[in-house]
Formats: structure tokens, C-alpha cells, sequence
């Protein structure tokens, strides 16, 4: 899983029939401190976020493991809003 932020949506009105119904989002990882990290990917929300939200994305196969994009054309999904990042400042040092 990888810690992202939503950036953005993109709205497709010719696509995939296995992409019909989903909402996609543009989503970037952040580090620990919330800065954007490069690259940004395309991301299907499963879990209702927006713009602005720290979300966590699972890619791969991992994207294709759930009821709502088993055997579907999927490479990244929403699969969690954060609600909080703690981290023990100790142990980075």
C-alpha cells in the first residue's frame, strides 16, 4: 500500500465497459511530512474521497483482489481515506 493524496479526478465518457460505474482519481504518494512524491497515477476510488484527501492506493494485482475489480482492466485502487499518520519520531533516527 502506498500513503497518496488526491490531486485530481478524470472523467472519461468512452471507456472500458469494465470501468463503467467507477470514479477515478489522480493521486500522488506523499512522504511522511505530506509532500508529493513523483509520479502520479490514475487511481479507481472505491471508498468516496475527494480532492485533498490522504488516501492509501494498492497497485497491481493487489488493485485486482477486491469484489468490486476482480478480473477487471485495474492497475491502482482507492482502498482507504486516512484519518490520521503517526509516526514515533524515534525510530527514524
Amino acid at each position: 500500500m502506498v500513503l497518496s493524496k488526491v490531486i485530481g479526478n478524470v472523467v472519461c465518457t468512452q471507456k472500458d465497459s469494465g470501468l463503467t460505474g467507477t470514479k477515478l482519481m489522480i493521486v500522488k504518494a506523499i512522504d511522511l511530512e505530506g509532500n508529493l512524491l513523483d509520479p502520479f497515477v490514475v487511481a479507481v476510488d472505491l471508498v468516496g474521497v475527494g480532492i485533498g484527501e490522504k488516501v492509501l492506493v494498492v497497485n497491481g494485482s493487489s488493485a485486482r483482489m477486491t469484489d468490486e475489480t476482480r478480473e477487471k482492466s485495474i492497475d491502482s485502487v482507492i482502498v482507504a481515506k486516512v484519518d490520521s499518520v503517526k509516526v514515533d519520531q524515534s525510530l527514524l533516527a
